[in-house]
Order: structure tokens, then sequence, then C-alpha cells
């Protein structure tokens, strides 16, 4: 599978920048910014060429036949985003129950402009204990990866604006949509 994504990558004129450190066994992987339905394959296919296991939350109406049975074999778990569960808290107990886990949250919750980001990623890892790593894909310059790792504090106003500060380098396929260039 890993040359097959590699191959992907290549005929799609995309290359893979930093790599996500293969001792990380548990973390919430940011995706940003998140303005088109290509962020999937190509975010897809960077993870894959690099080795990483993930799952990631999806929009419960992603997960009907046929789609869904793709969506849940690369790892999607659906959210139903009519409705306030709690996901925060039910994400923590997933953490605590498993001794590997990434889990893919595109914060801005669309693919449409947002003004803010949603806060579920930042509380998710505060409350499992586990860092933050910032996954990109920046389209000016074809190029997918990861940052470092970034420990939350539990001040989310500051932490939040360390972190995207570190996306504001990066071109969204639609940078007109993406909260950060505004």
């Amino acid at each position: 599978m890993k040359w097959l994504c590699r191959l992907y990558l290549k005929l799609m004129g995309w290359r893979t920048g930093s790599t996500l450190d293969p001792a990380v066994k548990k973390c919430v992987l940011v995706a940003a910014p998140h303005t088109s339905n290509w962020d999937y394959p190509i975010a897809l296919a960077t993870l894959y060429a690099s080795g990483v296991k993930v799952r990631f939350l999806a929009k419960d109406s992603l997960f009907k036949f046929p789609l869904g049975m793709l969506m849940r074999a690369t790892g999607g778990m659906p959210v139903d985003r009519s409705k306030h569960n709690n996901l925060v808290d039910a994400l923590i107990s997933i953490f605590r129950k498993h001794d590997e886990l990434i889990l893919m949250i595109a914060v801005e919750g669309t693919r449409s402009y947002v003004k803010e980001w949603k806060s579920g990623f930042y509380h998710t890892a505060v409350g499992a204990g586990v860092p933050i790593a910032l996954g990109y894909l920046d389209y000016g310059k074809k190029v997918a990866g990861f940052g470092d790792l970034f420990y939350p504090t539990g001040n989310y106003q500051r932490d939040l604006s360390e972190i995207q500060n570190f996306y504001r380098k990066f071109t969204a396929r639609h940078p007109e949509k993406s909260s950060l260039n505004q």
C-alpha cells in the first residue's frame, strides 16, 4: 500500500515533507486547513505512504453505501453533527481504551469558511493527555507532512494562537475558505 500511495502522490505532483515520529503512538492529529474534497485522498495517501495508521472523524452522511465502505476501511468514524452528543468525552474514553490511536480531526469542521476553529480537538487532547500533531497540506508547494508535536498547556487561547500561527504559512486549495486567511 505504501508504494501505491507514493506513486499516487507523485502522479498528482505532490511530495511528502516531515513525517510523524514512529514512536508517537497516541495523539490528536490536526488537519488544517480543510477547504476541498481533495484534502481527503491526498492526506490519506500521505499518511499511508508515511506508515501512519490513522482514524478520522467525518460527517455521518458520508458513511452511506457505497462510500461508507471506503470511509470505514480507511479509518473513518461517523459523527452526527445535527446533535450535541458529548463527542469530546467519548473521544477521551476511546483514547483511554487504546494503547495506540492517532485521531485526525478537521478543526474547521467543514470545507466551507468558518470564522473559528472547533475547540474539540484541543479539549480531547488535554482530556486524554496526548500531544497534538500538526498535519498539513500545502497546495502552493504541493507538500504534505507534519510539524513538530504540540503539547497543550491548558491555556486554550494561547495554545490555539500558536497552533494557528504554524498553519498560516501553508496555502489551502481554496484560500478564501480558510479561516486563517481572514
